[in-house]
């Protein structure tokens, strides 16, 4: 089976369209992080705070992450079931639509159409639409394993087997809404009934969005840029199952202290603590397989990315869980702590993976060379520096926010006033606005890096038409 065989126009189109999505979203990004602390860059009424923030979240997650899963995706799936997509055509007709869907959730998003619901913003009319996509996927996905001409199913193709299947129950299920108009709906579900289906929403997409498919990624990409086999088969079905079997219980850790029953509470927080195992399990695996050969972290500039990527997957997974427990739940939920968690996770685990997934493929695609190590690691450096300062600064400002907020005088009465605390927030505020110039920086080199290898590329191609049509003649 030859490379010319596979689709990799479609996954070269996913992967553009990403990063121009995902440049979008950062840009946005940084803009609301300075409105935290420079009011005056709120332009009502498109540009406020509460509408770019909802712009910026689904940006990144559906325009950045889900178009690199797609496409990257595509170029697993047709490796290892060694055939090319069951349906090229569908493929093609499906990057097209994610575009235009993209486009017009955030246009929505921008003039104010929003269901009021974390990651499930998108009114009615388009989640019509991003089931449509899914559905694509999902054909082209099952359809592709099926037909597969390789009998083994390697663990990446277990991974992508079930982000399919659990977004697309999880985003039916918590998009079931009352249409009142074309622009507007309300959830089907209400009060506590609506938050707990909002929530095992909510914690699991992020699950199956961003753990699951990276996952496939850095099973795939770890050995195959090394050249060293994964440490142990055995382990990663294990961690698969588990992490399968526990993820869909423990979305209500994040409405710990409120009208959920306590049950429900206790039962989210116990799954939350098992999911440490699982998540470890491929930590291990990662360590150890890279661990035959450590010098590859110097000599193989990819080897940084995934080891740093699965270490800030293995933090994540400890420190979720952690925050979880009722007695640190109490300090710190309803804080910065929160974004400080989250974007440890997406701009280290999710971000560096997908970043040297990229790196990897589009060399393969144009047959060249990544156009320049240096400058991959220096994207490498700025990301990691920028990520850190960003999470660090909103851990702190988080733990200060809760101990301020529950300060008490002696006569019992709160210590600190609403404003007292927003004004102690602001030099944290403006330290996570410079972790995120020098992260946006970083990407920016990973940009620049990626077209010059396309470009480097398409030249090397357009050199060796012309010989080849002389020796035809």
């Amino acid at each position: 089976m030859n490379d010319y065989q596979y689709d990799n126009q479609t996954v070269k189109g996913f992967i553009v369209s990403s990063i121009f999505w995902g440049v979008v979203g950062i840009v946005i990004g940084l803009w609301i992080s300075v409105q935290m602390w420079m009011p005056s860059l709120n332009i009502p009424p498109y540009f406020t705070f509460g509408r770019l923030r909802v712009v910026h979240t689904n940006g990144l997650a559906f325009g950045l992450g889900i178009g690199a899963i797609f496409g990257i995706t595509y170029y697993i799936l047709m490796r290892l079931c060694k055939r090319p997509l069951l349906f090229p055509k569908l493929a093609r007709f499906h990057l097209y639509l994610f575009n235009a869907a993209i486009a017009l959730a955030a246009l929505s998003l921008f003039l104010g159409m929003n269901q009021s619901l974390e990651y499930a913003e998108l009114e009615w009319p388009l989640d019509i639409g991003v089931v449509i996509l899914w559905v694509i996927f999902a054909v082209n996905v099952f359809g592709t394993i099926i037909k597969r001409r390789e009998e083994q199913m390697y663990i990446s193709l277990w991974y992508i087997i079930a982000t399919v299947v659990a977004v697309a129950v999880l985003y039916i299920v918590n998009n079931l809404s009352i249409p009142a108009s074309l622009t507007k709906s309300y959830h089907l579900f209400a009060g506590v009934n609506s938050a707990n289906v909002e929530w095992w929403y909510g914690h699991n997409i992020v699950g199956f969005i961003f753990t699951t498919p990276i996952l496939a990624m850095f099973y795939y990409f770890l050995p195959k840029s090394t050249g060293l086999p994964i440490f142990s088969h055995r382990l990663s079905i294990i961690a698969f199952w588990s992490l399968v079997f526990a993820y869909l219980w423990t979305g209500a850790h994040h409405l710990v202290y409120t009208p959920l029953p306590d049950w429900i509470q206790t039962l989210g927080i116990a799954f939350t603590i098992f999911l440490i195992a699982p998540s470890w399990g491929s930590v291990v695996n990662g360590y150890y397989t890279v661990g035959s050969d450590w010098s590859k972290m110097q000599s193989n500039y990819l080897t940084k990315f995934f080891i740093l990527g699965i270490t800030f997957y293995g933090l994540q997974t400890v420190q979720g869980p952690t925050q979880g427990l009722r007695v640190v739940s109490q300090l710190i939920h309803y804080t910065d702590w929160v974004p400080g968690h989250v974007h440890m996770g997406t701009m280290g685990w999710v971000t560096m993976t997908a970043c040297a997934a990229m790196y990897y493929i589009i060399p393969k695609i144009y047959n060249t060379r990544i156009y320049s190590v240096r400058v991959a690691n220096v994207h490498f450096w700025l990301v990691l520096v920028g990520q850190l300062i960003f999470s660090f600064t909103m851990w702190v400002t988080g733990i200060m926010q809760g101990a301020l907020w529950k300060a008490t005088n002696a006569e019992g009465n709160l210590q600190y006033t609403f404003m007292d605390v927003l004004a102690k927030n602001y030099p944290y505020w403006q330290m996570r606005t410079v972790g995120g110039l020098i992260f946006t920086v970083g990407m920016l080199f990973f940009i620049y890096n990626i077209f010059m290898t396309m470009r480097q590329g398409y030249i090397a191609q357009s050199d060796i038409k012309p010989v080849v049509a002389g020796m035809k003649a």
